[in-house]
């Protein structure tokens, strides 16, 4: 089983260009505000500025290490917002976050290279693109900001992907879909790759865990593994709850995302995951004091 100490070998820290510098020998924290009307959490709860800006700033005092921005629904079934509407609603919060908190490295959530452009321009730290670069454009485009970029994998779009998710080995072909686009990403100059095996992006209940049990066999990259398990239904259908109701199913899997491998957890609930990665650390260490 790979462990934290493992991958603390092969990536050492996560690189700004504002000069702030991440480093990997501990998991990090990366806290989500949904800036829609319609995620499947917290939809509508942050989308005015004024409440994004709020519950950013209950996020950083919690302790997280990045912030996440999403202004376009990624819920299964979710109808397509327009580069101009994630902008108007990004730009705010972005620009806010960047004055008060240049520490924070704040990543977009974004499959749109003229998004992931205009931010880029105004301060953001990192791309999160939940299509694996879909835009042709995209790699260009975080190769010339030279952020970091978050590959995720999807098998479909969102509006299709839970429509009878098939396949006939989702770990060997998830592994391969990374590996392709690794390639690529590096041929086009982008030098820093986050993977997310995408929990729930076109897979079943049984996926999910199948790519949870097997996370480690993705250390074999020597990429950092974000892991966003967060609420998400590959919890609810097992325990019967609802996603205001699954923190303990998330606490859950996050220990064992972290068990497998895993460098940064993307996270509703700051303090929880932040728990969880101390206690995962002290019992890591006294295994190795046993041996």
């Amino acid at each position: 089983m790979s462990t934290i100490r493992e991958i603390e070998n092969s990536v050492a820290a996560l690189r700004f260009v504002n000069g702030v510098t991440l480093s990997l020998e501990s998991p990090l924290v990366m806290g989500i505000i949904n800036i829609t009307p319609d995620s499947f959490y917290d939809g509508g709860k942050y989308i005015s500025s004024h409440a994004a800006i709020e519950r950013s700033e209950q996020l950083i005092a919690q302790g997280a290490d990045m912030l996440d921005l999403g202004a376009a629904s990624t819920r299964p079934g979710a109808e397509d917002v327009t580069p101009e509407e994630e902008l108007k609603r990004l730009l705010p919060v972005l620009e806010y976050l960047v004055k008060n908190h240049p520490n924070i490295p704040v990543s977009i959530d974004t499959f749109h290279a003229s998004v992931a452009k205009v931010v880029l321009e105004k301060g953001s730290s990192l791309i999160n693109d939940i299509s694996g670069g879909a835009d042709p454009e995209m790699y260009r485009t975080v190769a010339k900001y030279k952020v970091p970029y978050v590959l995720m994998h999807i098998q479909g779009t969102p509006k299709t992907m839970q429509q009878n998710p098939h396949y006939n080995d989702v770990v060997a072909e998830v592994h391969e879909y990374f590996a392709k686009r690794i390639k690529k990403l590096k041929a086009a100059g982008v030098s820093q790759i986050i993977i997310d095996p995408g929990f729930g992006f076109g897979k079943s209940v049984e996926h999910n865990y199948t790519l949870l049990h097997y996370l480690d066999r993705f250390t074999s990259f020597g990429l950092p593994i974000m892991t966003g398990v967060s609420r998400k239904s590959m919890i609810n259908k097992v325990l019967k709850t609802k996603p205001e109701n699954a923190l303990a199913g998330t606490v859950s899997l996050n220990t064992l995302a972290l068990l497998q491998g895993a460098n940064i957890l993307r996270v509703h609930d700051i303090k929880e995951a932040r728990q969880v990665i101390l206690l995962v650390k002290q019992y890591l260490t006294s295994n190795s004091l046993a041996e």
